[in-house]
């Protein structure tokens, strides 16, 4: 029983020790080593513009990386990471037709497109458009749907620039 103690005393606190060499870990799997990030109110340049797209977007891609990481939010240009992100589409169509003329299913498709640079590690910089979309039964309207739709999106449209930034998988 001592023995068993002994090695788990020991195990727990070398723990430090092996995650210490390699930059600071979150319980998100996130490799974080700067202190600051700079995320800047998406700019939406989509032919259809939905009034609060652009703050909706924005405040989901902040919580997510500030709720993960350490990071603390600034408004300025030598910020550890810096995110310029563009709304490029949001578009609906057809996504299934149940006849030549009948479709049974829409779709919203939303396509952003992100400049990250990484100041701490310029290899972890890119410059990527990310797109979800989400159907919706053809006999709603779209307006009818949409904030939910948006909130789906920009929810995966978040995992997935915080996993391309800070994950590295």
């Amino acid at each position: 029983m001592k023995r068993s103690l002994f090695l788990f005393l020991l195990l727990v606190s070398c723990i430090p020790v092996f995650l210490g060499g390699c930059g600071i870990y979150s319980l998100s799997g996130a490799n974080i080593t700067g202190k600051t990030i700079n995320i800047r109110t998406l700019e939406n340049r989509a032919l259809n513009v939905v009034p609060t797209l652009s703050q909706t977007l924005t405040d989901k891609l902040r919580n997510r990386i500030l709720s993960q990481t350490g990071l603390a939010a600034v408004n300025t240009e030598d910020a550890d990471y810096d995110m310029i992100v563009t709304i490029i589409i949001y578009n609906q169509n057809i996504s299934v037709m149940q006849s030549t003329t009948t479709s049974s299913q829409n779709r919203l498709t939303i396509t952003i497109e992100v400049d990250f640079k990484n100041r701490v590690d310029e290899k972890g910089s890119f410059r990527q458009s990310f797109t979800r979309f989400a159907d919706f039964p053809a006999n709603q309207q779209l307006i009818a749907v949409e904030a939910g739709l948006i909130e789906s999106i920009g929810n995966e449209i978040a995992d997935d620039i915080f996993n391309k930034a800070f994950v590295n998988w």
